[in-house]
């Protein structure tokens, strides 16, 4: 193996774990909203905060983690 191909080989690997790693947050965050209570959520319905979370990746998430849940 050459050394162009084990770098490539390493930023496939790392582009893989970024994935995961994303996609499982925005379950996370999607899970977490479905199963809250409506009176848990400020400022915006279920809805709209699965929107904003899978509109806007990862910063949807992040906004709602901060900002969306009361707990």
């Amino acid at each position: 193996m050459t050394s162009a191909h084990f770098q490539y080989a390493v930023i496939a690997a790392v582009v893989a774990v970024a994935v995961i790693v994303v996609v499982r947050f925005e379950v996370y965050c999607v899970t977490d909203i479905v199963r809250a209570d409506e009176r848990e959520l400020r400022y915006l319905s279920k809805a709209g905060w699965v929107a904003i979370c899978l509109i806007s990746v990862p910063i949807g998430g992040i906004v709602y983690l901060l900002c969306g849940r009361t707990r």
